[in-house]
Order: C-alpha cells, then structure tokens, then sequence
C-alpha cells in the first residue's frame, strides 16, 4: 500500500475510534466482478488485437457524523487481468480520503489524499500502457480567528507530497500558506480577500514557487447559488540557471441553480497557474494534465450542464466542456472540448437501460494536429435483489487523427456481477 494512502486509511481509523460510535454511520461496500472483450484492445491503427480483461473491483463509500474528528473516505480499488496477455495484470486506483480533528476552540489539523490513475501523454490513446498512478497527500492545521459577528480571519499552513508510480514522472513535496478575511455583509452575500504562497521541490531539483492574492465572494438565492474568485497569481519556476517567470489574472466561478423542482444547471469557470503535481486534475474532474510536457501549466477549464429528472424515473445530463493547457516551458498549446449525454430509463421495476455518448475534439498546437474521440455505451442493469445486480454492456470507441498512427476503432462487450455488503 502507497504511503500516502496507508497514512490516510490509519488516520481514518483513529477519526472512527475517537468519533462516537452511536452517531457513526456504516460504510457502505460494494464488489464487483466484470469481464470485458474487445476486438482491438491495445486501441491501435493496424495489427489490431483483440482480449478479454477480467476486472475484480471493492468500493467503500463512508462518511463519519459531525463530531470532534470528522472523516471521508470514498472511491474504488480494483484489479484487472488480461486473458491473452495483452497487458500486465494491473491494480486500478480511484481513492479520496478527507479528514479532520478539532485540537482546540477554531484550531482543526486536516488531512487528505487523493490516490488516482491518470493518462501519462494525451496525443496517444487511452490504454493501461497509457497511465500511471498519482498519489497527493497534504496534512496541517487550520486556525480561525472570529472578529466580532461578521468577520473572521483564516490561517492555514499545509505539506504536501505527490509521489507517481511511473517512475520516468517527477515526484515533489510543497508546503503551502494561505490567510483570509470574510466578512459576513448579510444572510445571502460574503465576500473576503485571501492570500497565498506555494512551495514546490520537485526531485528533479526544479523550484516552483506560486504565489497568489484574491478577492473571494458567495451570493445565495432562493433557487442559486453563486461562488468564486478573482485575483492575480505569480508562477516561477527555476531549474539549475534557467528560470522562468509567468502572471496573470486568475480566478473560479460556481454557478448552481435549480430551473424547477425536475432540473438543475450548473456552471464553473476556471483559469489558474499551475503545475502538473498539483491537485487541480482532482478539482476539475475530466481534466488531464499531459505529463509528456514540463511542468508550469496555465490551465482555462469551462464545464457546464443540466441535469434533468422525470415523473417515469428516467434522469438525463447533459454536459459541454473545454480545456486550454499552456504549457510554459515549451511553449506548446492543447485544447480540448466535448459534448457528453447520459441517459438512464427504469423498463420495469428490476430492469433499467443506460445510454451515454461522448464526442470531444483535441487539438495540439505543436504537432499542427487535431483529434476527434468518440464514445457510445449502451447497458442493462437487472437488480436481482436488494444487494445483488447484473450488468451487461456494449460499447463503441472511434478516435479520427491528422496523426494516422494514433487512429483506431473499438468494439467492445462487457457482463458483469454487483453485489452490496452493506
């Protein structure tokens, strides 16, 4: 077991002995057994291959009732085999663990990790070959000095570790200091200033150092609600004698309304300088630093969509993304945009159908390339029981590349066990 990740399990278990037992809440713990055929598995342009991968998968998902400690820990860990040694059997990894202790009367000691598999290069396809595991571990202490009734200053001081299984990627270890006022101006609006400096040692001897200043705001409505920030950020990063200095506005914004009692939207907006060891690929879920490339990256992030219920049971998302990487060493440019539907419909009372589709274009400025990737599933879910669920699905992937080596066509099937302990 990762270090991180062996850490943070330990301070689960302490957060849950300290906790009262009476006002825990179970964990909740699934297993999964799934078989997979493919008729192109390694996802290539010719010779193609196809396998059959036999996944096994465990998932907890806890979360403690509030009390002196408090801890979360959700996510999957599973292990695949491939039938005609297409690849290595390998272990999948999608972990988060996030916890805290009260020391004292606005002082709390947090802890986190975030174990994850993530995609090594995004110009080739998305293969086993094509990840590696990332680990983030950050531990320190909150302080929370309360002004008066309306306002209150935030102090907090963290260490953090990224450690990657591929061992051609860089390790580092970062100690971050953030301070910030809030001021409570009425029952719907805050509004503060913060600050913050970033540390990084990265084990190849490069220094990044971050530092940030913002003015944060969150506005409610009866159906809205408004969150986000707006500031300036200064990125040096110095390897040996070469340095290089890059700033810039940054800032976030969080939109989620509620259309009617049967839809939400929501929106967020980013644009942020960073690098490729931080946590923003867990932040902004989908994005995908490309860890071919060094690491000071300006990322802009758009994700938006509406999530729509009905009277029948049926649910449908729709989402639209877009990406832009800067990467600033290099100087090279990625963009990435998509459109995702998902659709879930109950046919009878133990049987329902999914169907989800995907179309996301890439482009990649040095190579003079764009991509296009598509993605169709269409399944089956027939709950046997409470606990115990058959899946069945079939599904199509297509990537159309000015690159003719990284095109390739996949057809795939897939059947599979669920079964709930708790």
């Amino acid at each position: 077991m990762p270090g991180g990740l062996a850490l943070a399990v330990l301070a689960s278990a302490s957060m849950l002995v300290l906790s009262s037992p009476a006002d825990a809440r179970p964990a909740q713990m699934t297993a999964g057994i799934d078989n997979r055929f493919s008729d192109n598995i390694r996802r290539s342009a010719d010779n193609e291959q196809s396998d059959v991968e036999t996944r096994a998968t465990l998932g907890i998902d806890y979360q403690s009732d509030p009390g002196t400690c408090n801890a979360g820990l959700s996510g999957n860990l599973g292990y695949g085999y491939w039938w005609d040694k297409s690849y290595d059997a390998r272990t999948y990894t999608d972990l988060g663990f996030d916890g805290n202790c009260k020391l004292t009367d606005g002082l709390l000691w947090r802890l986190s990790d975030e174990l994850h598999d993530v995609t090594l290069n995004t110009r080739a396809a998305d293969t086993p070959d094509n990840t590696t595991r990332k680990n983030v571990v950050s531990t320190g202490p909150q302080y929370t000095i309360r002004l008066g009734a309306l306002d209150n200053l935030v102090f907090s001081a963290l260490y953090e570790n990224t450690e990657y299984n591929q061992a051609s990627e860089p390790d580092s270890n970062r100690v971050i200091g953030s301070a910030a006022w809030n001021h409570l101006f009425d029952q719907t609006l805050t509004g503060g200033l913060s600050a913050s400096t970033n540390r990084a040692r990265l084990d190849t001897g490069e220094d990044i150092d971050r530092n940030t200043v913002s003015l944060t705001f969150t506005k409610t409505w009866p159906a809205t609600r408004l969150s986000g920030a707006l500031g300036v950020s200064e990125l040096k990063s110095s390897l040996g004698s070469v340095s290089q200095t890059s700033n810039g506005f940054v800032g976030n914004l969080s939109l989620q309304r509620e259309i009617n009692p049967s839809a939400d939207f929501y929106l967020d907006l980013s644009r942020e300088l960073t690098d490729q060891n931080s946590t923003y690929d867990v932040q902004y879920e989908g994005y995908t630093f490309n860890l071919q490339e060094t690491s000071g990256v300006r990322v802009t992030t758009v994700r938006a969509g509406i999530i729509k219920r009905y009277s029948d049971g049926s649910n449908l998302n729709t989402s639209v993304s877009a990406d832009r990487s800067e990467y600033l060493r290099s100087g090279d440019q990625e963009d990435r945009s998509s459109l995702s539907l998902d659709y879930a419909h109950p046919i009878v009372e133990q049987l329902s159908l999914s169907l989800s589709g995907k179309l996301s274009y890439l482009k990649f400025q040095q190579d003079n390339r764009d991509d296009r990737i598509v993605n169709l599933l269409a399944g089956l879910t027939y709950q046997a029981s409470r606990r115990f669920s058959l899946v069945g699905r079939i599904g199509h992937n297509n990537r159309v590349s000015d690159d003719p080596t990284q095109e390739y066509q996949e057809n795939w099937i897939s059947l599979g066990l669920d079964y709930q302990f708790l």
